[in-house]
């Protein structure tokens, strides 16, 4: 009876074990390193910094995005916003969190639609804003979403008065969770959503957005103190940007 038991093979939890010691043993240790970098860093991390962390030769993207995929089934995720990547809750398990949110005061129609204005033509001036929207916009819906920090400053129209120009910032992206300005949606994803409506007139198009940082050609550099409009009292400041006034 001894010698049997000492020919019985191991139980099947040591073999588990075994096996896992051994998946752990070949898990690429770029992955750890990665890990340890986006779990301690307070902000989300582009490549390029991850890389000068990380050991030469390593395929950056590529460890990424196995990492990524390592994390896709689990609580936290690893997601990329705005060009960058960190590590968040996963989407279907946000309702855990809901206590603790403290429900934020929602932006005025006004105010979506301004903002909306400017995610798909920036850059563009208030002037500009009012002309699409066919209606005065306040001093006070700009203020707002300046102070969101989901709009920004971009430079000067080369026109008359100079008129600043907006476009959206990195913190839009990350609100919105989007990697970039191109995945806002396109017309027809619009039309599936039922937020355009029937009998569009002819030649309707929704423009292709694109939040580059370079001026164009009709824009120039921000003067120095142009930044100071994002400060209070942001109404004056704002009216001194060389854009008519006007009310909602």
């Amino acid at each position: 009876m001894t010698a049997l038991a000492e020919q019985r093979p191991a139980p099947a939890d040591d073999a588990s074990d075994e096996e896992g010691v051994v998946r752990q043993e070949a898990r690429p240790e770029e992955l750890r390193l990665l890990e340890a970098l986006l779990f301690a860093a307070s902000e989300p991390l582009d490549e390029a910094k991850l890389k000068e962390r990380l050991p030469e030769g390593v395929d950056v993207r590529a460890a990424l995005r196995a990492l990524q995929a390592e994390y896709a089934p689990r609580g936290v995720n690893l997601v990329r916003v705005a060009g960058k990547w960190a590590f968040r809750t996963a989407n279907d398990l946000a309702w855990l969190l809901s206590k603790d949110v403290v429900e934020p005061k929602k932006l005025s129609r006004a105010a979506l639609e301004t903002l909306a204005i400017i995610a798909y033509h920036q850059p563009v001036t208030r002037a500009e804003i009012e002309e699409i929207r066919g209606v005065s916009t306040s001093k006070g819906t700009i203020d707002v979403l300046l102070e969101t920090g989901w709009i920004r400053l971009r430079g000067r129209r080369k026109a008359p008065g100079r008129p600043v120009t907006f476009g959206t910032s990195e913190a839009f992206l990350a609100h919105f969770g989007l990697d970039s300005i191109s995945d806002l949606p396109g017309l027809e994803e619009l039309k599936g959503a039922g937020l355009l409506e029937g009998g569009l007139p002819p030649g309707f198009s929704v423009p292709a957005p694109s939040d580059d940082p370079g001026l164009r050609e009709d824009e120039e550099p921000l003067e120095p103190g142009d930044l100071d409009l994002t400060l209070g009292p942001p109404a004056e400041r704002i009216e001194s940007a060389g854009e008519g006034a006007g009310e909602e």
